[in-house]
């Protein structure tokens, strides 16, 4: 069967509802039309194309969120060229693996990171929102009429990103047209979006999270997103609270919810137009959970990842209290399974890896043969996921495989336990590591952050843990610091942690 052809939803929209919003720039305050954004996008297009810019061709961009994340990824789609976003908290030698792997012809960089772009590349354009006259605006002034539109199909590719490591370089995953028009589908549909959906978009853009929950879905629907550069909670608040910007739609990670409720404009924010907040990309605690739905906001959580698009499973909004915690079900054009170590399907209630399937899935890492190989049986993808189901068919993230330690035979989950942490009133943030131990194998860890002039002993935390989980669950020892390391998306990086704490970086769990 031929596969199916690429389609560019903004010049569609920009056609049947020129003058809808489609992106409102809250740090330059500029807001795009589809007709606006339509013509953005044809001008760099025709600019790229001046620079020899052509199909197959990676092009590169490093900036904090902006609209030029969307012009650049469409442009590409038009020349059928492949977009490359940068993780701007990396150094420049890690940047510089990432594009001697992926060899770009060009990158475009926001003016704050000259510095970086300079030792990167010498072929770069420049963006300064502080000046009209910039390299970027200069080049879509002077651009000539676009050329036609390449020809592309679902499986062309559209996009390469980087996900971090747990050891040795990061592998880029392929993000084809295809993977990124499902995930509009699948996700769209469940989480309401709708012309009349308006999004804030906080999750930095260079990830999958920024760019396509759900910022992509609401522009292939012809609804309307607001981008913030820079997360900030109290602005996260004051948006969503602004009955002139109209915010229907949210998502971010846990840690954004968590910053968000812990900060003194909570409690008075308006909530109330909000139908969707969406959370992902971590196990999430029932106390952000239980928080939220108190204000009346329901969190609805779902599962995936940079290989799945990444939308992969969510949890309808209908079934959001009756199962708190859950990432809900397989989406619509996808499925999965959860597996032991030989590959069996795990009956309901025990825990296993979780495997993925559907036209959402990358077909494999750039320039990794070997590693695309190894992450798949049989069309499955193996997600790294350790997760359960219960009898209705509803998928509990349990947390990584590769953060589970074994204490005393036992396997122990680090979400579970970090759970209880957050119950305790004094506790800001929380995370759990395995550290080795002669009699046990290994025992827990705690690594806490107090909440401002609160007190909190060590043995206040273990006594909690001890009326509230079996006992080889319980950390043997709690360390108190100022912040834990988080990675641009919020998530804790659990192996720098093992890395400070441990002196090495745990080996992966098989």
């Amino acid at each position: 069967m031929a596969s199916i052809p690429y389609y560019d939803w903004i010049a569609h929209h920009a056609g049947r509802r020129p003058r809808q919003l489609a992106i409102h720039d809250l740090h330059t305050g500029r807001k795009l039309s589809y007709a606006d954004l339509d013509a953005r996008i044809g001008r760099l297009t025709s600019a790229l194309a001046a620079r020899g810019i052509a199909k197959g061709d990676r092009i590169a961009l490093l900036a904090p969120n902006c609209a030029e994340y969307f012009e650049l990824q469409f442009a590409c789609g038009r020349l059928g060229a492949i977009m490359l976003p940068l993780n701007w908290r990396l150094t420049v030698p890690e940047l510089e693996y990432i594009l001697g792997d992926a060899g770009p012809k060009l990158l475009i960089h926001d003016k704050g990171f000259a510095v970086q772009a300079a030792a990167l590349s010498k072929n770069l354009i420049e963006i300064d929102h502080e000046r009209p006259d910039s390299d970027y605006e200069r080049a879509l002034a002077a651009a000539a009429p676009p050329p036609p539109a390449a020809p592309l199909t679902h499986d062309d590719i559209g996009m390469v990103m980087y996900t971090s490591g747990t050891t040795g370089h990061p592998k880029g995953a392929i993000i084809t047209h295809g993977m990124v028009f499902w995930n509009c589908v699948n996700l769209g549909i469940p989480a309401l979006i709708t012309p009349e959906t308006v999004q804030l978009v906080v999750l930095p853009l260079f990830h999958t999270g920024g760019l396509n929950c759900y910022a992509n879905p609401v522009l292939h629907a012809g609804g309307a997103i607001v981008v913030m550069r820079n997360f900030d909670p109290g602005q996260a608040l004051d948006c969503l609270s602004d009955p002139a910007l109209g915010i229907t739609h949210f998502f971010a990670v846990p840690a954004p919810y968590q910053f968000m409720m812990q900060h003194p404009k909570f409690e008075g924010a308006d909530l109330s137009r909000l139908r969707i907040a969406g959370v992902g990309g971590a196990p999430c605690a029932l106390a952000i959970l239980e928080t939220w739905t108190g204000r009346g906001v329901p969190l609805v959580q779902g599962w995936g990842m940079t290989e799945t698009s990444p939308a992969g499973t969510m949890l309808d909004a209908a079934d959001a209290i009756r199962k708190l915690g859950s990432a809900g079900k397989a989406l619509l054009h996808t499925a999965i399974r959860v597996v032991d170590d030989q590959g069996n399907d795990v009956p309901a209630g025990g825990i296993g890896e979780l495997l993925i399937k559907g036209p959402n899935i990358t077909p494999g890492y750039w320039n990794n043969p070997a590693a695309t190989e190894r992450s798949f049986t049989d069309g499955w993808l193996h997600t790294g996921d350790a997760a359960r189901l219960d009898e209705e068919g509803f998928v509990y993230i349990v947390d990584r495989w590769k953060d589970m330690y074994i204490s005393g035979g036992e396997n122990v989950y680090p979400a579970e336990v970090e759970n209880v942490l957050f119950q305790l009133p004094a506790v800001a943030d929380a995370a759990i590591i395995g550290v080795p131990n002669e009699r046990w194998g290994e025992v827990g860890m705690a690594i806490i952050v107090r909440k401002p002039d609160q007190d909190l002993a060590e043995g206040d935390v273990i006594q909690h843990c001890l009326a509230r989980l079996a006992k080889f669950k319980v950390p043997q020892s709690v360390t108190f610091v100022d912040a834990l390391p988080r990675n641009a998306t919020g998530k804790v990086l659990k192996r720098e942690l093992r890395s400070q704490f441990v002196g090495r970086d745990a080996p992966a769990i098989s």
